[in-house]
């Protein structure tokens, strides 16, 4: 799912493509994606878009006469921009299409589940059901950071993640985070010790910062082709198996229902496995403790 720095490097480069631009036509490809019907989708066509901004994992674009279009891309949804006269691909991926005299924006959403949404709402006082209530991970001070984290007792990787405490920040960054500040995925926040906090907190700030100038010079001022939470340069999310950068000890992960938590247990754990719920259930007593028992 693409998370904030992902929706941050599509906004700046939508703003730099359809801002004080004409919606001219919009045209939907599949019956999942519209969410509303009241006031109609196709009402937008010929707004002008006034404002792009992001909202949690969503985009919103502000249109004429206080229309607000939020886009929830989920996890396999995808922008593309074609300039004049390229033909767009139809396939089971597409989702819409929103044309622009300088250009169309596509959208597809991968895989059978479509998840992707788009509403249509009117004033800012709509956006409310939208709003989660995270904080912003980039703009809060310490003492709200930590307040945050304090203010339910998750595992510190549920709570970097829960869309109440913290806006933006998925299932990629967060593995990224707890790496970076070498904290347990599984460590009770109510646990965290105020220096632990801190290192959080400048993790995240770090982490995200560094992945939103990265993503910007990947792109290099072309429309982001390359939106994926599975990158080679991350230290551990999607790399199971594979060497933690800093002590070459194999990544190690723990699954359930559709997500993956990577973790490196020499980096974050003091060389503890952590208990995947399939796993050790099925091996029980002949589950590793240690890294040591793994490796050997």
């Amino acid at each position: 799912m693409p998370e904030l720095p992902d929706i941050t490097v599509y906004i700046e480069a939508l703003e730099k493509r359809i801002l004080g631009h004409s919606l001219v036509a919009l045209n939907f490809h599949t019956p999942f994606l519209p969410r509303t019907f009241d006031p109609p989708l196709q009402s937008a066509g010929g707004d002008t878009v006034r404002r792009i901004e992001r909202l949690g994992k969503r985009i919103v674009f502000a249109l004429d006469d206080d229309l607000l279009a939020v886009l929830h891309l989920m996890v396999a949804g995808r922008l593309k921009w074609l300039r004049p006269g390229t033909r767009v691909t139809r396939n089971k991926n597409l989702q819409a299409t929103f044309e622009f005299p300088n250009g169309t924006l596509v959208l597809t959403e991968a895989g059978t589940k479509k998840r992707a949404s788009l509403h249509l709402v009117r004033g800012a006082e709509a956006l409310l059901q939208f709003r989660r209530g995270g904080l912003e991970p980039l703009e809060c001070s310490a003492a709200e950071f930590s307040e945050r984290l304090r203010s339910e007792n998750h595992t510190v990787k549920r709570a970097l993640t829960d869309p109440r405490l913290f806006s933006g920040i998925g299932n990629a960054y967060s593995d990224e985070i707890l790496h970076r500040s070498r904290l347990s995925p599984v460590k009770l926040t109510s646990r965290l010790t105020d220096e632990e906090i801190e290192v959080v907190r400048g993790a995240t700030q770090t982490v995200l910062r560094e992945w939103v100038e990265r993503l910007r010079a990947e792109a290099g001022g072309e429309f982001p082709e390359k939106v994926t939470a599975f990158r080679p340069e991350m230290a551990v999310h999607g790399k199971y198996g594979q060497p933690c950068p800093v002590c070459g000890t194999a990544v190690q992960r723990i699954r359930y229902a559709d997500n993956e938590t990577n973790y490196c247990p020499r980096c974050q754990t003091d060389g503890r496995l952590l208990a995947d719920r399939a796993l050790s259930r099925l091996l029980k007593q002949d589950w590793p403790k240690r890294i040591e028992e793994l490796e050997g």
